[in-house]
């Protein structure tokens, strides 16, 4: 602003007061500029150019085609239509586990028997029907089949047990269940407190002794259903798609509201950006309630035509092979599966595959190079995004570790920014004005995006507890009286405008590839420790991914059996989200609204060295906690300790 100033201000003294020629006064003007520290926007303009034109036109071609879709209401089964005409023999998705080819008119039969299935048991568009089984083919079609009637799928987390997946089936308001085979023991665990009137439905194997009394047996009644394609329902192209389950900072997993455009959105900008082809084959090992296996993966079979190969769950030793087999060109991954697969002893199968590009989120700098060195991959994909965010972005030149870019040039037509936070608390820096404050290049910031409800590339769609909403959002972020979607994540941006990840913020954490609410594994541990105060979070640990649980716990180590406490935490928390380490110790600190104080907790870590309080980890061999001495801490340092 001062630069533009000054330029003006010497345009008209150069001109009105000293009446020099034109060329002269651009001359002048250019010096000026140029000893302003102009020549730097000219470097960066040069170095970014092309980058920022390729990225603009892919958001225009996105957004163009949104538009078109909104004004003709298009839904994700419509779209899907469109690709089994196109090509209905094309092979669209391979089960790894039985190695079962399904064609895309395969799968809109299948979905289609799926829609008339449940219409004839009285369910219609608006509904709730809740979706819990592992990876393959059938999870898909079911889904879909459900879009197709105007249904709307909960997708559960399959490591949900107990409290946890209880609430997400109360929350969702459901009318159905259906899980598969191997999910049967967690039903029955929590069928006694279950809604009377909710129908089971159990695909897969079938063992009446194993599932709860009234469930029935979902593969012959589909069978037996009407293969023609229901009568479409009553949606639009904004409308509710499904729920993703998420874990924040509310504590128990919350409902993400994934409407059909937001569906369309995040596997475009991804099929576009990253340049995919349609003949392109997809490895997706992540799991399919979440948005990176069913959006990102699975999305660019459903919206563009191509075949993806899904496993159960990922496997480090048959990566490759299946990557051969199946002749697949784009693997999934998140950082951690990088890592696994690096630490894998070398084999032949890593150069003989033909995979051209790997996709996902979570690569660290110090090993994407190792990575895509060793496995010959000429195309590191990497992107940000969350199922319920407004502010994706994708690393399309392949910037060694970077999760993204966004214009320094034109900046405004991308609106997302850095805002500057208080590192201890997190909370926004505002400035006299009461606008947040930008980062400037270098200067770790949250990452925020402008919410525009009318425009479906900006819109907030939020979560089905409309409580957990206001947590997300935040006013007078952009200017006064706008709106802002919180990420909850720290990044840092580069004098390029490449954007590199740097750490979570407020009550979660990321460990073995998934979100951990410290609220609720707070909640768990207290309870099984008789009420006493725990603390929980995330500490780093060197050469892994995210950050390890740690709790401290308010109570004499006399009192606990941790032999025991190993094995109950096995039934009450999903192996992420169970703590590593543990820290015995008088008391905890508390802010005046009684909030645990974990600025130092985090700062001392797990080094006994520091700590003199009792110290465990869980050794992963031994399934259990031992104790933390110097000589293991040194190994867990090393990473000769399995965690």
């Amino acid at each position: 602003m001062l630069l533009g100033a000054s330029l003006v201000g010497a345009l008209l003294f150069s001109k009105l007061v000293l009446k020099l020629p034109w060329t002269q006064v651009g001359f002048s003007l250019l010096l000026l500029y140029l000893g302003s520290g102009g020549w730097r926007f000219i470097r960066v303009f040069i170095k970014t150019v092309r980058r920022d034109i390729f990225g603009g036109m892919v958001l225009l071609k996105v957004k163009t085609k949104v538009r078109r879709y909104l004004q003709e209401r298009k839904t994700v089964p419509l779209l899907f239509a469109s690709m089994v005409q196109r090509h209905p023999d094309k092979t669209a998705l391979i089960f790894e586990g039985t190695d079962t080819h399904w064609t895309f008119h395969q799968l809109d039969e299948y979905s289609s028997s799926v829609a008339n299935f449940l219409q004839a048991r009285g369910l219609a568009s608006g509904n709730v029907v809740a979706l819990f089984m592992e990876n393959r083919n059938e999870f898909v079609g079911l889904w879909l089949g459900m879009a197709k009637l105007g249904v709307e799928a909960a997708l559960i987390n399959t490591n949900l047990r107990r409290d946890a997946l209880r609430h997400c089936l109360d929350t969702s308001k459901a009318r159905a269940l259906i899980f598969g085979s191997e999910m049967a023991s967690a039903i029955c665990e929590i069928h006694a407190s279950l809604d009377p009137t909710l129908s089971l439905f159990c695909s897969g194997s079938w063992e009446p002794s194993t599932v709860p009394v009234s469930t029935e047996h979902l593969d012959p009644l589909l069978e037996d259903a009407p293969k023609h394609l229901p009568s479409h329902p009553n949606k639009g192209f904004t409308d509710k798609l499904f729920y993703i389950y998420t874990s924040g900072t509310t504590g128990l997993p919350k409902a993400a509201i994934v409407v059909h455009s937001r569906y369309y959105r995040m596997a475009s900008l991804v099929y576009y950006g990253f340049r995919m082809r349609p003949d392109d084959i997809v490895y997706d090992c992540l799991p399919l309630y979440h948005s990176a296996g069913n959006i990102v993966g699975i999305g660019q079979c459903l919206l563009h035509g191509m075949t993806v190969v899904i496993r159960k769950k990922f496997s480090a030793s048959r990566f490759w092979d299946d990557c051969i087999k199946y002749n697949c060109t784009i693997v999934q991954y998140i950082g951690e599966l990088c890592r696994y697969l690096l630490n894998q002893p070398p084999r032949e199968a890593e150069s003989r595959h033909k995979v051209r590009m790997a996709l996902g989120n979570g690569l660290r700098q110090s090993i994407w190079t190792d990575f895509s060195s060793r496995f010959h991959i000429p195309q590191v994909a990497e992107f940000y995004g969350a199922t319920e965010c407004n502010c994706s972005l994708g690393n399309f030149d392949s910037r060694v570790g970077a999760c993204g870019f966004n214009s320094r040039i034109l900046s405004f037509v991308y609106p997302i920014r850095l805002v500057r936070v208080n590192e201890d608390t997190m909370e926004l820096i505002r400035g006299p004005d009461g606008v947040c404050i930008p980062c400037q290049p270098g200067q770790p910031g949250q990452l925020v995006g402008r919410i525009i409800q009318q425009d479906p590339l900006r819109r907030f769609d939020g979560y089905l507890n409309q409580g957990a909403n206001n947590k997300k959002i935040a006013n007078d972020v952009f200017k006064k009286g706008d709106q802002a979607y919180l990420t909850g994540d720290v990044l840092v941006m580069d004098e390029l405008g490449y954007l590199f990840f740097r750490d979570r913020t407020g009550d979660t954490f990321r460990w073995k590839g998934e979100n951990v609410s410290t609220t609720e594994v707070e909640g768990t541990l207290s309870r099984l420790l008789d009420m006493a105060d725990v603390a929980v979070y995330g500490v780093e640990v060197p050469g892994t991914e995210g950050r390890a649980g740690m709790a401290a716990v308010a109570s004499p180590i006399s009192n606990c059996d941790l032999e025991s406490f190993a094995q109950t935490l096995k039934k009450e928390l999903p192996l992420y989200a169970r703590p590593i380490f543990l820290r015995f110790l008088p008391e905890l600190h508390k802010t005046g609204t009684f909030k645990f104080q974990k600025t130092e907790l985090r700062k001392e870590g797990f080094d006994p060295s520091v700590v003199k309080d009792p110290l465990f980890y869980l050794d992963a061999r031994k399934g259990c906690y031992v104790a933390l001495d110097q000589e293991a801490y040194t190994r867990i340092q090393a990473g000769e300790e399995k965690l």
